[in-house]
């Protein structure tokens, strides 16, 4: 039997899926559409990073609109730029309008994010907090890999899927513009000072960036290396949840374990084993389908833990009222460094083809691992008595400043 808090966000998840549904489909569409086109990697780096420069964007200005015009009315306006920018992609098919179109669409899924977190964030409290959290976390990635399964029964070299997620997008204003629900307090905003930032945590901030890079990696040129491995629609779909699977079922036990020792090493060992497993699909070149989607697994499992573990570790010296600024300076971080991801990995995928992908991220993760170990060498570990717990973050394909503000972190 569904819960009274779930029945109280109902409409919200059924929004939030929806959207996740356009999400899902669109991240493994407009790249793989963009081989069909026959665009280098390098162009379609250029495409990422436009997305993740207006993502990183709709973060800051969201929070302004919301203001001046209400909570649904700019949610259903996103929606409808959303959509609008996904059918542009099948009317105009070149690189350098797509850079124009995703960014577009990289702004308007900013501010859908931080609307219906920030209405979830509303219905929380230190009772229910992890509940709405988990059912957040659970339908998001439902919703993501429900997309990219609708990929594989619509034909890439036309605008059909195109249509169908702008429909999703479209749906996903239903729910929240019938709700009777009251509109939630303004949106988070974040500012950053990076002084300050490197200075209390330098690991994070460093390790926040990194994990960046190496999401934007992932997020734009997964689909391309399971394509290059001549995977089927199905068979990405199926390695792409393969990954966010690993990171549900690692980032427990991970954050668990930084809990008792000093959150460098496991950053230090989590570096260690992206690089093993990198050099190791590199070595043995999985041509099997099972053997990709298991690689696929077992990289998920540092993939999508280290920025939590980037958190915990900069809020293990931080003032509990510093939190929100701590976490959301991280998130910048984090966006900027989404923004190399794909620079990184279009030039590296140009250069050595499919091996590329996992050159980039083996790379950035030995970068990761090293810096990590260096750090704790230079200064003490915080006393475990005095660590802030790790909490687990949504593994979603981007995190907002209302992300942030979910954490249980934000209400001690």
């Amino acid at each position: 039997m569904i819960s009274k808090e779930l029945r109280s966000i109902a409409a919200l998840l059924a929004s939030t899926f929806a959207m996740m549904v356009g999400t899902g489909l669109a991240g493994m569409l407009i790249p793989l559409r963009a081989v069909l086109e026959d665009w280098s990697p390098t162009a379609i780096g250029w495409i990422g990073t436009c997305y993740a420069i207006a993502f990183t964007a709709g973060c800051l200005v969201t929070p302004i609109l919301v203001k001046r015009v209400g909570h649904i009315r700019i949610f259903a306006a996103l929606q409808t730029l959303l959509g609008a920018s996904l059918l542009l992609h099948a009317l105009v098919v070149n690189p350098i309008t797509w850079c124009l179109f995703r960014a577009l669409g990289g702004m308007a899924l900013a501010g859908g994010y931080m609307v219906v977190e920030s209405w979830l964030n509303e219905k929380a409290d230190n009772a229910n907090r992890g509940k709405i959290f988990s059912a957040y976390m659970v339908v998001s990635m439902t919703g993501v890999a429900a997309g990219q399964y609708i990929v594989p029964f619509g034909d890439i070299g036309t605008s059909v899927l195109f249509m169908v997620g702008t429909m999703a997008f479209s749906m996903s204003m239903l729910p929240i513009s019938l709700s009777t629900s009251q509109a939630p307090r303004p949106l988070t905003r974040v500012t950053i000072n990076p002084k300050r930032l490197f200075q209390r945590s330098p690991a994070a901030m460093v390790g926040s960036f990194l994990a960046g890079v190496i999401f934007g990696v992932w997020n734009y040129f997964g689909p391309l290396y399971g394509q290059a491995l001549g995977l089927s629609s199905t068979g990405i779909a199926t390695m792409l949840a393969s990954g966010m699977i690993g990171g549900v079922v690692f980032q427990y036990p991970i954050g668990r374990l930084s809990d008792m020792i000093d959150r460098r090493y496991v950053m230090a060992l989590a570096g260690a084993v992206g690089v093993a497993i990198s050099v190791g699909m590199i070595i043995i070149a999985p041509k099997e389908p099972l053997y990709i989607v298991l690689g696929i697994f077992a990289l998920g499992s540092v993939l999508f833990p280290i920025y939590a573990l980037n958190i915990a570790h900069a809020n293990d010296s931080a003032q509990p009222e510093e939190f929100v600024e701590v976490s959301g300076g991280l998130l910048i971080v984090y966006g900027i460094g989404n923004m190399v991801g794909p620079q990184l990995g279009g030039r590296l995928m140009d250069a050595a083809g499919p091996n590329g992908f996992f050159i980039a991220i083996g790379g950035t993760y030995a970068v990761y691992g090293f810096y990590a170990f260096w750090r704790s060498l230079r200064t003490q570990a915080v006393e475990p008595s005095l660590r802030s717990d790790f909490q687990i973050v949504p593994v979603i394909p981007a995190q907002t400043p209302e992300t942030v503000a979910m954490d249980a972190r934000t209400s001690d």
